[in-house]
């Protein structure tokens, strides 16, 4: 037994890397054992070299070492957190495609709670958005398969499966009575990571799905085409976070100082001196210190909770909504050797004010409840001056067409967000800003 010591002792140790990103890749694995303790965990590794012969000697069926080892890897990084996996060669090709924009399957952004798969938030304009998958669904089946006892990755690879085809998800939602069974659709994903639009004059809606490498550079084209629309100026903007799962950090830090002049962004700590590190903002605000209220959920995550605390912080917007879903901490992909990779956590970052967000989230500065409005027709129609026999007619010619009428029946929160917006902007004429 003694002598199998040093193989496995090696083949932990090319496993172990270090290092942190800007971006959410690499392009080269550090694979030295520099700083490493000189004194190595030997019962651990005996315990480990025992179990291995075991299984080779004794498992029902023969077990390659290949697949031994590798699932020893996805344990230990598995064991650390529900965001640090391996992954291997189409793991990590799943991964470039998420942070590109287009890939084949549902459309939510997923994680791993007390064996399940929770969602952490649909995808805008997929097919479990459309068919009414919610942030914080917990999925206990795939088809007739368990999720419990699966790993993330394994379930990720069936609900990805072939374009075209159904599959059928059990789902643990809160509030209801009992599981629910949803059939969706796999598609080809493409996701539209911003949109914008007017909704009133002189107030903007901005839209992030998802924050990916280009988002900096197209909430700034967005925001541009406002303004043309808008007399050259708007006065409010609606930031859309809800149901964001997140994505790369410099996009996150490319939108906060789209509206921040000076000051921190965010900040990140973890063991490393590579993992220290602070962003700050640029001189610039692309909407010239107008009002903005970001509205976020349960479903509003990681780089979303970023852009969010920087801005709440600052003092640049009202966050409005429900409380987010507490995911602070950094992942770095490390490019393995053989293709594979590693996603390690490496740090936790904190807003401005030095605000973890991990495991506590975003608290909003007006909470909503995620409620629906309904219009309710009065059973007669109030008579008005209009309404009386040749009434005198306003100077104005035609009157102006509400673009929001139905807005609060469509989404309450957006209502809400706008009428703040107009609230701030009426208050700030009277005192003469």
């Amino acid at each position: 037994m003694q002598r199998k010591l040093p193989i496995v002792s090696i083949v932990l140790l090319a496993f172990m890397a270090g290092g942190i990103i800007k971006e959410q890749l690499v392009t080269s694995a550090n694979a030295e054992t520099t700083g490493f303790s000189k004194t190595l965990p030997l019962d651990e590794l005996r315990a480990f070299t025992e179990t291995f012969t075991v299984i080779k000697n004794s498992y029902v069926e023969p077990v390659e070492d290949k697949k031994l080892l590798e699932s020893a890897i996805r344990g230990m990084l598995s064991g650390l957190d529900p965001h640090s996996a391996y992954l291997d060669s189409k793991d990590l090709n799943q991964l470039r495609e998420g942070t590109s924009g287009e890939f084949g399957g549902l459309g939510i952004e997923v994680g791993m709670e007390d064996g399940f798969v929770k969602v952490i938030s649909p995808i805008d304009d997929t097919p479990a958005a459309a068919a009414g998958i919610e942030a914080g669904d917990l999925i206990i089946r795939l088809n007739d398969t368990p999720v419990k006892g699966m790993s993330l990755g394994d379930a990720v690879k069936i609900m990805r499966g072939k374009v075209g085809t159904d599959i059928l998800l059990t789902i643990v939602r809160e509030g209801a009575e009992k599981p629910l069974k949803i059939t969706i659709k796999r598609a080809v994903i493409q996701v539209t990571a911003v949109r914008a639009r007017k909704l009133d004059p002189g107030y903007g809606y901005l839209r992030v799905a998802q924050f990916q490498v280009n988002t900096g550079k197209k909430i700034r084209d967005e925001i541009d085409k406002l303004k043309e629309e808008n007399d050259g100026q708007l006065k409010g903007l609606v930031l859309d976070l809800r149901n964001n799962p997140g994505g790369v950090l410099t996009a996150a830090v490319s939108v906060s100082d789209a509206f921040i002049k000076k000051g921190l962004i965010v900040y990140t700590e973890g063991r490393s001196e590579d993992s220290q590190q602070k962003f700050n903002a640029s001189p610039t605000d692309i909407i010239n210190g107008a009002p903005i209220v970001v509205l976020v959920n349960g479903g509003s995550a990681s780089a979303s909770e970023i852009v969010a605390g920087a801005l709440q912080d600052h003092g640049r917007a009202v966050i409005m909504g429900s409380e987010t879903f507490g995911k602070g901490s950094v992942q770095t992909v490390l490019p393995m050797k053989n293709e594979a990779a590693l996603k390690l956590t490496t740090a936790r970052y904190y807003t401005p004010n030095g605000h973890s967000i991990q495991a506590r989230g975003i608290i909003p500065d007006i909470k909503l409840k995620n409620i629906r409005v309904t219009q309710v027709k009065p059973e007669f129609e109030a008579i008005t001056e209009r309404n009386l026999s040749g009434h005198l007619e306003n100077e104005k010619d035609a009157e102006e067409k509400d673009s929001t009428s139905n807005l609060a029946t469509r989404d309450f929160a957006l209502y809400e967000a706008l009428n703040l917006l107009k609230a701030v902007t009426i208050l700030s004429n009277k005192n003469g800003h």
